[in-house]
Parts: C-alpha cells; structure tokens; sequence
C-alpha cells in the first residue's frame, strides 16, 4: 500500500496537517486522519494498477497504448467520454451508442462537482460552463439525481437550445479520443480508419455513432472498475492543478451517495446542554435545547466535505435551512462561532479527556490538552488563522455569502 512520493503534493492540498505525512508514506494512519483520505478510497486489488499508472495486461489489446489516452491532456472531456462510454457499455450492455447517449452521460457525471462543489475545469474546458447554461435552460437542481437528470437532457434533445450546447462535444471529441491508435489530421480521416478498427483501436466512428471494437469488449467489461478509478485518478491529478486549495478533491468528483450521519456529533451537543443548558443560536440568538436545533456546518459542507466537530454548531432549524450552502461573514459570526466551541470544547475535555470525537481538533492544534489550555483571545486567532483562507478560497470558487434577514431587509 505504498504511495508514491508524486502523489504526496495532491494529498497535501486536501487539507492535512504537515505532521501526517510520516504514517501516509507507510499507510499507518491514525484515525483522526481517515475524514480527510476517505474520498481517495480505492478497493485494495485497483490499488497496484493505479499506483505505478499501468494497466491490467490483455494478449488482444495493447492496454499500454490505452494507458496514454490521458497524456497531454487539456481538457476534462476525455476523462468524461470514456467514463460514459464505460458505464453504457456495462451498466447498460450497449456495444454500440450514440454521440449523444455518451455526451449525456458526461454531462450527468460531470453535473454535481460543477454545482455543487464549484470544481474549476480550467479556462480551456467548456464543459462547466455548458453544464450551467444547461441547468438554466432546463431549470433543475443543482443536485439532480444522475439518473433523473440523464432522462431530463435525453427528453430535452429535440430543443435546439439544449441540443445546440450539446453540439459543441460532437465536434472533436469522439475523434480526439482515438489519438493514441490514429494520427488526427481530420475528423473524415479517422471516421475512416477508424472503421477498419485501425490499430486495432477501441471503437469504430460511424455517422453520429461508436461501435466497440469486438476484442476490446472483454476488456472493457472484465475491467471496469479499474478502468473507472484509473480515469478518476487522473482527473483528481488534472483538476489538482487548477484547483490548488480546495480540500478532498477526489470525493468532490461524484455526488455520495449518502451523507454521513451526525449522531456522534449532535450527542457531543446533547451531553453539554444537559450539563449546561441551552446554547444560544450564533445566528438569531434564541436559547437551543436538546432535540430542538439543527447541526450547521458554519462553512459549507460542500465546500469542506467532511463533518468534523470544529466547523460544526447547533443553530436554529430555519436558519440552517436557509443557510444552506452560503458562507457567514466572519467579520460577524466567527467570535461568537469560536467563543462557543472554547466553552463546549473545555466542558467536554475536563469531562472525558479520552473522548475520539475531540481528535477532530488535532487539525487545528497538535494536542487537545494544550489547546483547552488556550485563552479565549488566543483561541478565537486560532479559529481566524484556521477559518480565514478557507472563506477566501471558498469565495473564490464561487460560493456566496449568506444574507441574513438583517442584509435583506
């Protein structure tokens, strides 16, 4: 389980602290470390073939051909065509599909960290910005099941608004992609060659249609996962470029499939208010009691992605709502943010120094011992040190700050 040292600065953006590094080299991690690698997970037999970036050996393909699909790569669309391609192929059983059945399925794989993370694909990829003129065209949400919005595009083709910002992928794409078996010198050329599967490549161009080639089929279905992770694993490296500072990028690439449950966190919550009584709301200064708040995430969850205890706050259920995916503005709601995780956090310490949840804040500080031991002033810097440029980068991403009903009326 050995990770390569290439991979270490991609690692480092996701927000880890520098003294981790030791145990990621040798895979020791302790557990306070595993909310922030989560979203690189990868099954333990894909593991060898994505880490020295080979692909698994076939005697009817040459895989090492198709290991260099994404070199030079400038763009996000071949990292989204083949993912499409492979989950119609398999997922569907089609050995043959439309120009427009595999663009769709790029749209819809590409939909949620475009809207909902605010992934940036460079200023050379126009793929994020047809996929947000296609949610305002098509008026959906911005976190549509992928299934659901698949349906929408398709049901939506025969409008020529929709099928015109679809149009732009028919054009190069399909061609492009053929690179590493057929010089590109015109679309016409390798449609072609294409059709008597030169170099023995992955597909045959017909029209607006692919057709894939036969001795790749089992290739291709055999190796699906490894193909998928291989194809993620180098859009997380691709986009890491363009997307420096944002944490856990490689789990912002697909929509989970479920949030993880805040059970632990609201009982942390719970056992400080039947101590101490209500907590007042940062927000709109009612009392909370037990059973009668929400769990914020003071910066949005889709921008964090995780559920670790020091960004999280019981605030009042309305506000949470409203609050949705918005940022607070610091310059009002980070003392009175900080000044209640102080208390709480030193409650809970004196109360049970062995608690696992309090390891969340060793990312903030090296040890909780010391850090319960910090004034209020110095805690509230801690916090500002801490909260500050993740608002900025976050800001910067295209995420909106708050307007609370002070700002609006």
């Amino acid at each position: 389980m050995y990770l390569p040292y290439r991979v270490f600065p991609y690692i480092r953006s996701m927000y880890l602290p520098y003294r981790v590094f030791p145990y990621i080299r040798s895979m020791y991690l302790p557990y306070r470390v595993f909310p922030y690698i989560r979203g690189m997970y990868l099954p333990y037999h894909v593991f060898p073939y994505i880490r020295g970036m080979y692909l698994p050996y076939d005697q009817n393909i040459d895989a090492k051909v198709l290991a260099q699909i994404y070199k030079n790569t400038t763009a996000t669309y071949k990292f989204y065509w083949f993912a499409s391609i492979l989950d119609i192929l398999v997922k569907e059983g089609k050995t043959s599909m439309s120009f427009w059945e595999i663009i769709i399925g790029m749209i819809a794989e590409a939909w949620y960290p475009v809207h909902y993370f605010r992934i940036s694909f460079g200023k050379s990829d126009s793929l994020s910005g047809q996929i947000i003129q296609l949610q305002q065209a098509l008026n959906l949400p911005i976190d549509s099941d992928k299934e659901l919005l698949k349906r929408n595009l398709a049901n939506n083709l025969n409008r020529p608004e929709i099928k015109s910002l679809l149009n732009v992928f028919t054009i190069n794409v399909p061609y492009r992609f053929l690179s590493p078996w057929i010089n590109h010198i015109t679309n016409n050329q390798v449609e072609a060659q294409s059709q008597t599967f030169h170099n023995n490549c992955m597909y045959a161009i017909k029209g607006e249609h692919i057709h894939v080639n036969p001795l790749w089929l089992p290739y291709l279905r055999d190796n699906y996962v490894i193909l998928k992770e291989f194809t993620f694993w180098n859009l997380t490296l691709f986009l890491q470029k363009r997307n420096p500072n944002v944490p856990d990028l490689s789990s912002k690439l697909v929509k989970p499939i479920q949030r993880d449950s805040l059970l632990k966190q609201r009982r942390y919550w719970d056992n400080f208010i039947e101590v101490n009584g209500p907590i007042r709301c940062i927000y709109t200064g009612r009392p909370l009691d037990k059973n009668l708040y929400a769990i914020d995430h003071f910066i949005p969850w889709s921008f964090v992605s995780h559920n670790l205890l020091w960004n999280l706050l019981p605030v009042d259920p309305g506000v949470n709502s409203a609050k949705s995916n918005d940022l607070p503005r610091l310059d009002i709601f980070l003392k009175p943010f900080a000044q209640v995780h102080n208390k709480v956090l030193k409650t809970a310490y004196y109360n049970n120094p062995n608690n696992k949840l309090l390891e969340d804040y060793l990312v903030l500080y090296d040890s909780v011992s010391e850090l319960v031991k910090l004034s209020q002033d110095d805690f509230y810097r801690l916090y500002k040190k801490t909260f500050s440029p993740l608002v900025q980068i976050a800001e910067n991403m295209g995420f909106k700050y708050w307007k609370t009903y002070n700002d609006q009326h």
